[in-house]
Parts: structure tokens; sequence; C-alpha cells
């Protein structure tokens, strides 16, 4: 029997599902079972992922709005901008009503300056005099004094002043930079804190003193602010003759591009807000008031300088996965042996490391290739491949400059590594790489023998960066399987030469084959679905947002088939519509650490031969389908697979604590209750929590692999 096609749904708003999903990280500052200095760091996170919205996301959808042909209108913009104002109005109401009077109750105080006594006003007018007001430099508006550039998300004051300035001018505005080298959170000494940890800010230290830069005339009115610039940068890759060069010039100007979003105290007086708005030629609508201190992504500081261990996470040490890759004995025999497999952050990115350093110290070891996404400033494998080079090794890095915001970073390593003599390339005009790859040649075989060439490559779903494989969930993946370090050498020689390439044997490569190969798999699955098999399907990722994807997923789904999503952040597909998608469940998972890992699981059938799993570097979007270079792999080791659903897809699905379910609508509930009530906190499952408590060796509940995969079979 043909089941008929239903219609496409309209697909939910992309931008809107971002800040859905920081809806729901914002939620852990709610949660009773979340230490509250960490409830302040995730509104700390909030805030530093709406800047970020607003500096890529919300300017794109604003010049998409320009162009007559495209979809995005203005109704489209109000509407997101209206969520974007709900969103950060509840975000301080949590912080001044939840968090802070928290905090107060645990002898944790940020003082304004009302609050001070009088031996802390004084220390607080010595700092100002001894290490503020140097450097400050107000700005008195004239025609000789034009509004000042101000750069992205950097702090000013605006001030009102009366009477006349020094030459008899009547010149009443004045801005005031906050100078970013000094900090924003200032703890103030024992000996005046009565008994408690107090901090002030330093916005309140300069509000505090603001007259005094000001000698003659008094302070009407004032207010903090606050610019968002659109930052993406953009050069034309068809016209330049270096990419580096040019995006190094480009990082002079970005701070300065047009704005999109102003922050303003609530007590900003209209007068003020409205200049500030002709300023930078931005409409009403883009003028957020907000209760508190303008930028709460600065008030990490006060997290770091608190003593209050009690108030944190339990430290987590991620555990060296001893049982399978022994300690002090060498990776390259290990590897020779079979795959191995790691899961960040609750086992040790360190492996990765010592594989790399066994490389370089290795005489046997030829050449060496990796490729770089986000590294950080500070890297010991960055390190190690300069060493590489120095030590007359090949060495070749695939560095992408175009990693947004850590631009400078890698275009510094990207020098440091040439001027050592490694091969750098910079990917391929118009593709961002985002594979994580690295491979290692090496010369094996008895001396004076014969000797082969020997491949061994590491493949991962996230970053090469540890301070990230600490707070991500990631999986690597080593490997001396033939085929496919064969595939990763082919990944490399193509970003060098540009040249045309045989189908790899393994890997799925973006933006060749690897979109392609997801579709085929789905319609493997419906096919099953209509001829009454099984059919299952089970994927895990960042975001859903490639319509295509989408509606291969629909179709499939409407087979019949049984389809679980877990998405952590943005999903554009409506799931539980009667006859549409009811067989679609979309979860997300916000815990301790941000979901990172990239799973893909098929099934159109019952016998072995009839699934597939794939681990990946790429989301389910048109960019990283069709406009990054991205890899794909499948993971043919059935304990391997088995370990990648009991730990990567299982817990996850039956997740009772960290999981929201996403609705039609396109807003989230709770799984349950239990995220914010201490009794269901004790009693509910965490996917995480569970992998903290066996530090990556065992699943929560251990089960056959047949258990195992009835549980992806069950319901969630």
């Amino acid at each position: 029997m043909t089941v008929p096609a239903q219609p496409t749904p309209p697909l939910l708003n992309r931008e809107q599902a971002i800040l859905e999903f920081n809806r729901r990280v914002l939620a852990q500052a709610q949660r009773e079972d979340v230490p509250l200095l960490e409830r302040l760091r995730y509104i700390c996170i909030v805030s530093s992922n709406l800047d970020e919205f607003f500096e890529v996301r919300f300017a794109d959808m604003l010049d998409a709005a320009r162009d007559p042909d495209s979809q995005v209108s203005n109704r489209d913009i109000e509407r997101v901008a209206r969520e974007a104002h709900l969103l950060i109005d509840e975000q301080y109401a949590i912080f001044n009503e939840h968090v802070m009077t928290r905090l107060r109750d645990q002898r944790i105080v940020v003082l304004n300056h009302a609050d001070r006594n009088d031996a802390q006003r004084l220390w607080v007018a010595k700092f100002f005099e001894r290490e503020v007001r140097p450097l400050l430099v107000p700005v008195g508006l004239d025609p000789a004094h034009p509004f000042p550039q101000v750069a992205n998300k950097s702090l000013h004051f605006i001030a009102r002043l009366s009477g006349k300035d020094a030459f008899g001018r009547d010149n009443r505005i004045a801005i005031v930079k906050v100078p970013r080298v000094l900090p924003r959170v200032i703890k103030l000494p024992a000996v005046i804190s009565e008994g408690r940890q107090a901090f002030v800010l330093l916005t309140s230290v300069i509000r505090a003193h603001l007259e005094e830069l000001f000698p003659g005339r008094t302070v009407e009115a004032f207010s903090q602010f606050r610019v968002t610039r659109d930052s993406d940068l953009e050069v034309d890759e068809e016209e330049i003759a270096n990419l580096r060069h040019a995006l190094r010039s480009g990082l002079t100007t970005r701070h300065f591009g047009r704005a999109v979003r102003l922050e303003v105290v609530n007590t900003c007086p209209e007068e003020l807000s409205r200049f500030l708005l002709e300023q930078f030629d931005l409409p009403p609508a883009a003028l957020y008031r907000v209760n508190g201190p303008v930028n709460l992504v600065r008030l990490n500081e006060l997290i770091d300088q608190t003593e209050a261990d009690e108030l944190r996470f339990l430290p987590h040490e991620p555990v060296w996965p001893q049982g399978r890759l022994p300690r002090g004995k060498s990776m390259f025999d290990r590897l020779a042996k079979g795959d191995v497999m790691l899961h960040h952050p609750f086992e040790s990115f360190e492996p990765v490391v010592q594989l790399l350093r066994e490389a370089v110290e290795d005489p046997d070891v030829l050449a060496i290739k990796q490729t770089v996404y986000r590294t950080g400033s500070k890297s010991e494998l960055m390190d190690l491949l300069i060493e590489a080079a120095r030590r007359g090794k090949e060495v070749m890095v695939v560095v992408e400059l175009k990693a947004r915001f850590d631009e400078e970073a890698n275009i510094n390593w990207a020098e440091r590594l040439e001027a050592v003599g490694a091969q750098v390339v910079y990917g391929i005009v118009g593709y961002k790489t985002h594979a994580k790859l690295l491979l290692i040649t090496r010369r094996e075989g008895k001396p004076g023998g014969k000797t082969t060439l020997r491949r061994y490559a590491h493949l991962s779903t996230g970053n090469y960066n540890p301070k990230t494989a600490r707070l991500y969930t990631d999986i690597g993946y080593m490997s001396a399987d033939p085929d496919l370090t064969a595939d990763a050498d082919m990944v490399f020689r193509q970003l060098a030469s540009l040249g045309k390439f045989k189908t790899p044997k393994r890997l799925l490569v973006a933006p060749f084959n690897m979109h392609s190969r997801m579709v085929e798999h789905l319609a493997q699955v419906e096919a099953a679905a209509r001829a009454g098999q099984t059919a299952r399907v089970v994927v895990k990722i960042n975001a859903l947002t490639d319509a295509e994807l989408i509606a291969a997923l629909l179709k499939t789904a409407q087979a019949g088939a049984r389809i679980d999503l877990i998405v952590r952040g943005a999903c554009m597909l409506p799931p539980g519509l009667p006859g549409i998608s009811d067989n679609i469940v979309i979860r997300s998972v916000v815990g301790r650490f941000l979901e990172h890992s990239r799973i893909a699981y098929f099934r159109w059938g019952s016998s072995e031969s009839d699934e597939a799993l794939y681990l990946s570097s790429a989301d389910w979007m048109s960019r990283n389908m069709f406009r990054r270079i991205e890899v794909a792999w499948p993971v043919l080791d059935a304990k391997l697979r088995q370990r990648v659903i009991d730990e990567g897809l299982v817990p996850y699905l039956h997740d009772s604590l960290d999981a929201w379910q996403l609705g039609p609508d396109g807003h989230s509930t709770l799984v349950s209750g239990a995220g914010h009530s201490g009794q269901q906190a004790e009693t509910g499952r965490s996917a995480q929590q569970a992998e903290i408590r066996h530090g990556g060796q065992q699943a929560e509940i251990r089960h056959s692999a047949q258990q195992a995969l009835m549980r992806l079979f069950s319901p969630s």
C-alpha cells in the first residue's frame, strides 16, 4: 500500500530557534540542583551567545531583509526582535531576583555606591584615583569633538551636563569610554568587607566619581551604553591574492561594522537614549533597556574571584582509558591492533596530544598533516607541529583562517608554522575547512629489511583544543585502517592541490557526497518502513536547518519510520504534527557540558548489514553540507559501534533531568520537572552525569549489545 506524501509544513524560524536554545540555557540558572555560581555562569553564557547572535545571525537577517529577492520580511525581523527583548528581560529578572539574592544569602555581595559604608567608599575613591582616572578621557561633544568612534561591545558612559564648559560654550553631552584593560569586577579587601566577600563593579566605581571628570559642572543624567555591531568578516576571496593578508587587514575594521543593537540601563533618560539611537542610525526596536550591568558576560570575573568551592560543580577530571590504551605503551603499536574511541570530556584528550607527541619524537615518522579550526591562542598541539617541522619532518597544516572570532589566533599560528618551514594552506576559496583530521605517516619494518609506509589517523567531531575538550562532549576516533587513512590522505591532498580524486572508500566528504549519502540512507529507511520492516533513525547534532534533509526526514517518518533527533541548538523541523511529523521526537539536552558530538544512526531491516552509524564534524545545515569541507566516517567495528550507541545515543533518549522536548510551535518544554526540583533531581537520569560517574568507561545501565539496540527501539 502506497502512503500518500504529506505536504511539507512551514519550517520553524532559524533565528527564533537560536533564541529558544538560549532560553533552555537560561533555565539552568533557575535549577535548584545547579550550584549557585554555576547558575551565574549560565547567565553569562547566554549573554555571550546573544552577543554573537546579534553580531552574526541578526545582522545577516537585517541584510537579507534589504534584498528584494529574500524571503526575510520586516515582520520576521520584528518578531525575532520581540523574542530577543523578552529573553533579555527574563535573563535580567533571573539575575536579579534569583541568583543575586541567593548570593547575598551566601554573604557574597556586589555593592552599589549607596550600599557601601564610609571605609568602602574611601577605598573605592583611592582605587579610582590610582587605577581608573588616569585612563579615562571624557569627550565633550561639539563640532570639533564629534561623536567618537565606538567599537563593537565596548562599554561607555553618556552624560548630560549642566552649565557651560571652560570656554563658555553650552556643550551638554559628554562620552566617557570604559577602558577594556581594567577589570570589570573588583574584590574589596577582607578588612573592610564586614565578614562577607564584597565586590564592586568598575561601572559603579566610575559612576560614583563621574562628576569629578567634569570640574565646575553637574552631571544631570547619565547611563552606561554598549553597541553591538555586525562583526562578520567579509572578504571577496575571488579578488584577493593572499587570504591571510586580507583577513589580517579586515580584523582592524571588524570592530566598527554597522550597529545592530544598543544597550542602556533602564534608568537612561529618553533624551539620551534617543540621541544614541540617532548617532548609531538605529530604530527604537534596537534599543535594549536592561535592569542591571550592561554586559553580563564580564561577571565571569566575579565567579573566578569568589572563594566558595561548594557553590561550584564538583571538579571533574577526565580519565585516561587505561584498559584500552595503556599508559607508557606505544600509541602506534596499540593502533596497529585496532581502532580506539575517546569520549570527551569524560575521557581525557591527552591521548590525542600523546599521539602527536610520539609522532614528533619518533624518527620513523616522516610526515604529519593536520587541520586547524579552533585551537586557541595557546596550544601544545600547535607547538608540537612547530617542533616537528624544526626536526625536519614534512608538516602540512590546513589552517581555517575564517573560523569566526578565532581568525587572529589562527593567522598567528599560520605565520609561526610558515616561519619554521611547515607547509600551510588555507583550504579552498569559498569553503571553510571544518573537518577535524590528523594524519601521521610512518616508516615501518625491520632495520636493513623491507619497509613500508603506514598511516595513522585521528578524526573527531570536535576541535583540536584541549581546553574545550574538557567542556564539550565530543567523540575522537583513532585508526590505522588502510582505507580510512587513505581517504584522509586524499582529503589533505585535495585541500592542497585542488585536484579531482576518486570517491573515498570510507569517508563521506562535504560538499561532495555527505549530503546525498544521508538522503540515501533516509530513503533506505523509508523503503523499509513502507515494506513493514524495521525502520529507525536516531541523529544527534547541534543544528538542523537544511530544507532537503528536513523534507527527507518528514517523508521517512510519514512512511512509518520512527525518528528520534537530539538537536542541541537551532532546529527548523516542527515535530509532532498529526500525520506529518508525529513519528518524529526532537530532544535537546542542556547540562554541565556543551553537547557537541554528531552521530547519525540508520536502521532499515533486521540483519546486521541493514544499519549504518556515522560520526561527523558536520551539522545538518546547508552551510555544512555545501559550503564547508566536512567529513563523516562509519564506525565499522561492532564493539565501538555499540559503544557509540550505549554512550552517545541511548542515555540521551532516556534523559529525564537535562532533556527538553521541542513542540510543533518551536517552543521547548522540560521532559520532566526534574531539573527544577531538588527531590526529583536526585531521581532523574542525566546522560552527562552518568558518564561522569563511570568515567566514560560504562553507560549508566550496562547491557548486552542486543539490549542496547532494543533501547533504541523502545519508547523514550
